[in-house]
Formats: C-alpha cells, sequence, structure tokens
C-alpha cells in the first residue's frame, strides 16, 4: 500500500495534469484500472449515490466512508484519492479518518472545511467552519498520517458562501499548515478557474462536475490553466442514473429488453472485467 502512496507522490511531481475519474465503487476502481488511468477519485457525493442511495448532504459517515473504500481496495490496486469530507468532526476525527484512510491504502485524502452535516459542493446553502477550526483540523491530518507519502488535500468551500479573497486566505493558511494541495470547489466562471490557476498557492485540484456551478474544461486546457490534479468525480454515477432509468423507463413500457441489447455488455465482456480469469486461474492453479 505504502507503494501506491509513492507512486501517486511521484506523480505529484511529474510535469503533466494528473486526470482521474470518478471510482465510487468497486466496479468504477475496476474499470479505472483496466482502462489504465493512473489514480482514481472516490467522490463522497457519488459514493452516497451509487452505494447508498441517498443524496450528498451529510448522510454518509465514516463508518460508511471505510466501508466503501475497504470494498474497493479489495479488488483494485489503482492509487485512490479518497473524499473524507470533513473528516466527521474535530481533530480526534481527524485523526481517526486520516489513519483509517491510511491503513486502507489510500493515496491521499481530502479534508473540506464545510460544517456538518456538508452538502454538496455545487450545492447552494453551504456553510463553513471558522478560521481557526479550518487551520486545525488540516494541521491534524498532517500530524495523524505515518506515511509522509499520504498526500493531504485541502478542500475550501469558502468562495460560494464567503468570496474570493476569503478562499484564497483559506488556501495559503492550509498550505502554510502543511496541505500537499490545494482544492478551491465550486468556482463559478472561467474568470474564477484563471484566478485560481494562476494565483501560485498550490498545487491546485480542478473537480469537473457536468451540469454544476464550474465551467467544464478538457485536461489540457485546466493543465495550461496551471491545474495539476483534474478530477472527474461523479460522471460515471450520473451516467449510471440516466442509463438505467431510461431501461428501467423502457421496460416498464413495453416489457421487453431487446433494444437495449447493443447498449449493454455481454455476460461474457462483463464476467471479463469482473475478472473471471483470474478466479479460473487460481482455481486451477489450487485443483491441478
Amino acid at each position: 500500500m505504502s507503494k501506491l502512496r509513492q507512486n501517486f507522490r511521484d506523480l505529484m511531481t511529474k510535469s503533466g495534469i494528473i486526470v482521474a475519474p470518478g471510482a465510487s465503487s468497486p466496479l468504477e476502481a475496476r474499470l479505472a484500472e483496466q482502462y489504465g488511468f493512473a489514480a482514481a477519485y472516490m467522490s463522497g457525493y457519488a459514493a452516497a449515490c451509487v452505494r447508498w442511495g441517498v443524496p450528498d448532504v451529510g448522510l454518509v459517515g465514516y463508518g460508511e466512508l471505510e466501508e466503501t473504500v475497504r470494498a474497493i481496495r479489495m479488488v483494485s490496486e489503482i492509487p485512490m484519492i479518497v473524499d473524507c469530507d470533513t473528516a466527521y468532526g474535530d481533530i480526534a476525527n481527524v485523526k481517526r479518518t486520516v489513519q483509517g484512510m491510511e491503513a486502507l491504502g489510500a493515496a491521499a485524502v481530502q479534508i473540506e472545511d464545510q460544517v456538518w452535516p456538508k452538502k454538496c459542493g455545487h450545492m447552494s446553502g453551504k456553510f463553513v467552519e471558522p478560521r481557526d477550526v479550518a487551520v486545525r483540523k488540516i494541521k491534524a491530518a498532517v500530524a495523524a498520517r505515518s506515511d509522509s507519502n499520504l498526500v493531504i488535500i485541502a478542500r475550501t468551500d469558502a468562495l460560494g458562501p464567503l468570496g474570493m479573497e476569503e478562499a484564497m486566505w483559506r488556501a495559503k493558511a492550509f498550505m502554510d499548515a502543511g496541505a500537499d494541495m490545494i482544492f478551491f470547489d465550486g468556482p463559478r466562471s472561467m474568470a474564477e478557474l484563471e484566478q485560481i490557476g494562476k494565483c501560485g498557492i498550490g498545487p491546485q485540484m480542478a473537480n469537473m462536475s457536468e451540469s454544476g456551478l464550474t465551467p467544464i474544461l478538457s485536461a489540457k486546457e485546466l493543465q495550461d490553466l496551471g491545474f495539476k490534479l483534474a478530477i472527474w468525480p461523479s460522471t460515471s454515477a450520473r451516467i449510471i442514473v440516466k442509463q438505467v432509468s431510461d431501461f428501467y423507463a423502457e421496460l416498464k413500457r413495453s416489457g421487453d429488453s431487446r433494444s437495449w441489447i447493443d447498449k449493454m455488455a455481454s455476460l461474457d465482456e462483463t464476467n471479463k472485467k469482473l475478472g473471471i480469469g483470474d478466479v479460473n486461474a487460481f482455481e486451477k492453479e489450487v485443483v491441478g
């Protein structure tokens, strides 16, 4: 597991942007790894959606996070960036969260400054912790890790409720507290993305959540703006919601799935992507 952290830490020092798709279920993590991504992002929003079937409004806590990451780690060795929300409390909770994710092999943990219960960063009505609380939680995260290769990503949600000046102050304070990367969530325009990417605080992470607040750019465009990491945290989750909803509507209407055959993986393709070859090889090795 420490090798995964070293691999991700090495990516942080190399030129070029890191592209990380959302992988908030074991299946998505398997597929991200099979398609050659260097890292994946376990989104709290997407995990709430895909694994628990609830909105991202603070209904999923540390226990569910741990269960989700453990399930992912059982089937995939891709370096995981784990969205740890607010770390579910103050200093002691931060320590538990960081050490728990480290034990499960996370390559990076992200901790934000929202008040619990938090909301998706692209929702309205967000509130952030006072400056001193937000900063001490990042200090706690840095102090709690036992492997210095574990990347601490400090997220601020201050841009929406308090404005860019406050978000910049917090970003600088988080880096001074020992964070390895900064994540301004919820920029609302190209001008704000450009200001964040060029502010010199960081390295910086960008969040591409289609139909959210932030303009959608390519990895190359984000790199040109100065970002080091780009995530597509909930795209696959929302594809699942849309495509499965459309299929269920059609099945309810017609009672027939045949029009969807070309839109789905075959049983054989699905089994292969789930690792049936490894299972069969292990059985053959044992039985002879």
